[in-house]
């Protein structure tokens, strides 16, 4: 792992122990981690899929709406965190790496540290039971 501000190191600690999907990004939206609950509904292991820009992680996972069309990466939750530093919510629909449909709820917030900077965002995510 490259040196991270001492946030995102603890970030990642924290998602690293948690049982509920964590997904970290940089502050340009580059992929950092996901945890081991993520890899169960994203397809794939971390470490077989190692870091990534935003074009290929907003693109990879699918995500679509209701009808099937996908989502451009402005209009999911972890890049709108990142262009206004403010949490934000979304539900909608992801086609894993493994192909499986999965609808999620996803929130979002940015990774802001004592000096008032910003060094990331994390998604936490969850199959949505209102299907």
């Amino acid at each position: 792992m490259p040196a991270y501000e001492i946030e995102i190191i603890l970030n990642r600690q924290l998602a690293d122990c948690l049982s509920i999907p964590a997904f970290i990004t940089d502050t340009k939206g580059n992929l950092i981690f996901y945890n081991e609950p993520a890899e169960t509904i994203l397809g794939k292991r971390f470490e077989d899929t190692g870091e990534m820009p935003v074009e290929q992680w907003a693109t990879d996972f699918k995500p679509f709406d209701e009808n099937g069309k996908q989502l451009p990466p402005e209009e999911l939750p972890l890049v709108n965190t990142l262009q206004d530093a403010l949490p934000h919510h979304k539900t909608f629909w992801i086609e894993s790496l493994q192909g499986k449909n999965q609808k999620i709820s996803v929130t979002a917030y940015p990774i802001i540290g004592r000096t008032g900077k910003m060094s990331g965002a994390v998604a936490i995510f969850w199959k949505s039971t209102d299907v």
